[in-house]
């Protein structure tokens, strides 16, 4: 009960990592104000007394006031935002999409993780007490080929602003972190998992990372829940890579596999 009597607010929990996280929140004692602009968000709080389904967009200025609002009013302030929310855009070119591709993108991404830590920070500035947010970044803010540009770019733009944000918000006892999935089953992805199946390579999803497999939104839930807790208490303005391992190479053929011998 890591987080028994605190108040968290979890944007794009209508579904994947945002439900994932919302619900181990809740589990551990939190009154969670679960936030998306679907109606998934009813789906998410399903079983649970402490999660508060409401209907937002992550990256709307108006939208993001009035839930941390909500949020503090409700809950008497706030411990805890997870900035989740976002849209992959797809794995469109750079020569086939247009500037409003890019701005939606961009606004939902990225502004609405900068709201969210606007908005929050300021809640928990007002309360006077300390504070957790963390953002959903990607390691395809770190490396190019896991996803499209326009959601690439505004993934690294993610993890940049939580150094920003760590060091304008020295002496608040405030932290702010991010999280960088790879290749987690969720709806953004399905389509990737959906295809495989459909085509019987299942087993080749995740075969790029040494634990050859995808992730589950759990496992990131777990994280994120860590990153929040006391136990991270020291760290600050990091993006934390949660990707079994994918990142630790740059492209390379690998000849050796377990139970061979191959020079």
């Amino acid at each position: 009960m890591r987080f028994a009597g605190k108040s968290v607010i979890v944007t794009g929990a209508g579904s994947g990592i945002g439900r994932a996280t919302a619900r181990l929140f809740a589990r551990e004692g939190a009154h969670v104000l679960a936030s998306d602009i679907s109606g998934g968000v009813g789906e998410t709080a399903a079983g649970f007394d402490n999660i508060n389904p409401v209907r937002h967009d992550a990256g709307k200025e108006e939208d993001v006031a009035d839930m941390v609002a909500q949020a503090a009013a409700r809950f008497g302030g706030i411990d805890v935002i997870f900035a989740n929310a976002g849209i992959s855009g797809g794995f469109a070119g750079l020569f086939d999409q247009s500037a409003e591709d890019w701005a939606n993108l961009l606004r939902i991404n990225l502004i609405g993780a900068f709201l969210a830590i606007k908005y929050g920070s300021k809640a928990m500035l007002d309360r006077g007490t300390a504070g957790a947010i963390v953002c959903t970044a990607s390691v395809a803010g770190l490396r190019a080929g896991a996803g499209g540009a326009a959601y690439s770019a505004s993934k690294a733009g993610v993890v940049n602003l939580v150094k920003n944000a760590a060091q304008q918000l020295s002496g608040s006892a405030i932290r702010v972190n991010a999280v960088c999935p790879g290749l987690i089953e969720t709806g953004m992805t399905q389509s990737v998992y959906d295809n495989a199946r459909a085509k019987g390579r299942e087993g080749q999803i995740g075969q790029l990372n040494p634990l050859s497999r995808g992730g589950e939104a759990e496992e990131i839930a777990e994280v994120v829940a860590f990153l929040a807790s006391d136990a991270a208490s020291y760290i600050n303005g990091q993006a934390l890579v949660v990707d079994g391992g994918l990142s630790t190479s740059l492209p390379t053929s690998r000849p050796f596999r377990l139970g061979e011998v191959t020079f």
